[in-house]
């Protein structure tokens, strides 16, 4: 998403808006688009259009019935991924070779298996002998180079076959759906074998190989169930019955994943661009330096706080952390911080935003659908999780510039409140009026239209202002007819890579429901839970560890390391959605709540963008602030560590989620969580007052992880430990300075 330029009271950033769009393309896969000229890019401009108007209108008049409104959209959707998202133009390396390789054999076993369940015909084979050249054609073979803005003729076969396998659902819907259901004819198998390699092949070029090869392994294990060693053996499906799942209805490609990009994220991907466009990311900018620009080491704070703010409605950690990062990182390094710590903050901070309420990145209305939980109850229970990392962001970026005695920012960087609310006022209306109606209980989509309609129509108040004498405003912020084209094509294109790798994610949600991969999975991690747990409690000589509690933690240790894995490299709603479908029924087996699961499993997720070796949103601060992206991604990821306690407190003690709600229990985890923060913290920058020795970070660090419990005597331990050392270092540094 882009951001306003010109802040107020701030310097500009040292990269053009040009750099910047190129830093995103870079470390942002998602956002990675062709520069297009000509008709072809008029072409994409009128396609793109009619995506976001197809919506707005279905969001505010009616939605279709659930598979035509899933075709329609994915129509549209996998046309344009080939024509918007380049093939790479480098030369291609070993690896890709390699990847390549996999996927074309894989597609050729695929169609050669298919050969066998459809008619002797000369219409079979000539299928057959087409889909061989796609297979081949998925190879990188360097052909003729195209000139600039212009689409090599295999990526428009690939964008007519994609938008042609939905929409054959589409023409086709009665035949299919109710006259022939439960009948497939061969060219809904043909049809569906187009569907899983077009799928694939979307996937790859918009989030590269990863997911790709998740999805392809979960089709290899529905049809070599047999071969599966212990527990992961099932009976085994052909590859008719297979494409039958995941083609024709909403188990697979058409399922959940593509209904709520379809019916949620898309509309609030549209209405935080708007919004951007519209001024808000300056307003957040402003109000956060308003809240945060006077304390100690204010740049950082202010990081925090606007990355957060931003964060909530951006779907995409790596497009915040570069869009606030341009701004606020070289800011930062100005103060006094260095790259590496600066890059950190601003990542930690804009991943925070995914788990804030109430937007969340659009995965609270994900976990609207997946849990059957109202929206204002999802919100409710994010707070505090939320609250504990910003907490532990701020606490050490406290501590970092109590440190390095930094101060806060000059007063004439700071803007005045009055005139930030009389030139921008305007501007929170619409996010109040979606929340108001969020809140009311209305369907997201339609809070959504109606958040879209205000934005559009208010962004007009400073045209107004200007004619009634008031110059404060800006006019650039306003939606003209053709900025408002350029943010509904926007609003499309970056729902593009998503809304590929949510089809993708279909073959793994098809798999499950039709092999019982999910609890062959729980039933792994639990008996290896309690494997490793039967171990430890062998050599407990002092019975005070029950089986069933260390069963718990290697549960929750295996699952969270499995988040992370999975979150490498792939957007936060469909590592959400995979998680919480193969992970989360694992917690589940040792009776944690249901809605505990899905947040330790989103957190962990999300996690992902700033845990090395692949920490994008790290990586890509690091480029903002020139420093080493492994060691601004380690500490983006100690940075974060309230995110990754977080989710073992709230397990531990539901009543942080209000689930089983306790005043007792609430009331010890807060202050047991906020202790732990503290103690971690201070032992991550090594200050309190003074600088901490290394035995005194070693205790705090135990002692914080110890807090995490809800045993009470672990809690009474741990307390003693960390205020004694707190407040020696405090008595300590007083004595030192007088």
């Amino acid at each position: 998403m882009t951001k306003q330029t010109g802040q107020s009271g701030q310097s500009d950033p040292d990269l053009s808006p040009e750099q910047i769009e190129a830093m995103i393309k870079e470390y942002d896969s998602e956002s990675n688009f062709r520069d297009l000229l000509g008709p072809v890019a008029i072409l994409v401009t009128i396609a793109s259009v009619a995506l976001s108007l197809f919506h707005l209108y279905t969001a505010g008049f009616g939605l279709l019935n659930e598979v035509m409104h899933r075709t329609v959209h994915l129509a549209f959707v996998m046309g344009l991924v080939f024509l918007v998202f380049p093939r790479k133009r480098a030369a291609p390396t070993p690896a890709m070779w390699r990847s390549s390789f996999l996927f074309a054999a894989f597609y050729l076993f695929l169609i050669f298996d298919l050969l066998g369940q459809l008619p002797a015909t000369v219409s079979s084979y000539v299928f057959i002998a087409g889909m061989v050249g796609l297979a081949i054609m998925t190879l990188p073979i360097k052909g003729r180079g195209c000139e600039p803005g212009k689409i090599a003729l295999r990526d428009w076969l690939f964008a007519a076959l994609g938008a042609g396998f939905s929409a054959y659902l589409a023409v086709f819907f009665k035949d299919i759906f109710i006259v022939n259901v439960g009948e497939p004819r061969p060219q809904e198998y043909m049809m569906g074998l187009i569907a899983i390699i077009v799928t694939l092949e979307a996937t790859r070029r918009t989030m590269g190989a990863t997911l790709a090869y998740i999805g392809a392994f979960c089709i290899l294990y529905a049809m070599f169930g047999p071969y599966m060693p212990g527990i992961l053996a099932h009976r085994g499906y052909g590859i008719d019955r297979i494409i039958n799942h995941l083609f024709v209805g909403t188990e697979g490609i058409y399922g959940v994943a593509v209904g709520v990009v379809a019916t949620y994220v898309f509309h609030f991907v549209l209405f935080g661009i708007l919004a951007q466009m519209s001024g808000l990311g300056q307003l957040f900018i402003d109000l956060a330096t308003i809240i945060a620009g006077r304390q100690s080491g204010g740049s950082a704070k202010v990081s925090v706080v606007s990355s957060g703010f931003f964060g909530m409605i951006s779907g995409s950690p790596i497009a915040n952390t570069v869009t606030t990062g341009a701004f606020t990182i070289p800011l930062m390094k100005k103060m006094g911080f260095s790259g590496r710590f600066a890059g950190a903050v601003e990542a930690s901070a804009s991943c925070g935003g995914q788990v804030t309420p109430p937007i969340m990145g659009a995965s609270a209305f994900v976990m609207t659908e997946m849990l059957g939980v109202p929206y204002n109850e999802i919100i409710l229970i994010a707070i505090i999780p939320a609250a504990f990392h910003y907490l532990a962001i701020l606490l050490m970026v406290h501590l970092e510039s109590k440190r390095l005695g930094l101060a806060g920012m000059s007063a004439d960087k700071i803007p005045q409140l009055a005139n930030v609310l009389k030139r921008s006022w305007h501007l929170l209306i619409p996010l109040a009026v979606m929340v108001t109606l969020l809140l009311m209980q209305y369907t997201p989509f339609l809070a959504a239209f109606w958040g879209i309609l205000f934005t559009i129509g208010f962004s007009y108040i400073p045209l107004v202002a200007h004619r009634m004498g008031n110059r404060d405003m800006d006019l650039n912020t306003v939606l003209t007819p053709r900025k408002l084209m350029i943010g509904f094509e926007d609003g499309a294109k970056f729902a593009l890579a998503i809304g590929a790798a949510c089809a993708c994610v279909g073959f793994l949600l098809g798999i499950t429901t039709l092999t019982g991969l999910g609890f062959k999975f729980s039933a792994a991690v639990v008996q290896l839970a309690y494997d490793l747990a039967g171990i430890v409690t062998a050599f407990d000589f002092t019975g005070l560890l029950s089986e069933k509690s260390i069963a718990l933690f290697f549960g929750l240790f295996f699952v969270a390391i499995a988040c992370i894995l999975m979150g490498a490299g792939i957007p936060t709603t469909p590592t959400y959605i995979i998680l919480a479908s193969i992970a989360a029924p694992a917690l589940s087996e040792f009776g944690v709540p249901l809605i505990a699961t899905h947040f330790f499993v989103f957190y962990f997720g999300v996690l992902a963008d700033v845990t090395p070796p692949v920490a994008l949103a790290a990586y890509a601060a690091a480029g903002l602030s020139r420093a080493d992206p492994m060691r601004t991604g380690t500490t983006a990821f100690r940075l974060s560590m309230g995110k990754a306690l977080v989710p073992f407190m709230f397990i531990y003690a539901p009543s942080l989620l209000f689930v089983d709600f306790s005043l007792v229990e609430f009331v010890l985890a807060l202050f047991s969580g906020v202790l732990a923060i503290l103690a971690l913290s201070a032992a991550y920058i090594g200050f309190w007052g003074r600088e901490l020795i290394l035995v005194e970070k070693v205790l705090l660090t135990l002692a914080g992880l110890v807090l995490i419990s809800n045993s009470w005597i672990a809690i009474t331990l741990g307390t003693l430990v960390v205020l004694g050392i707190l407040l020696r270092a405090k008595v300590s540094s007083r004595t030192e300075m007088a």
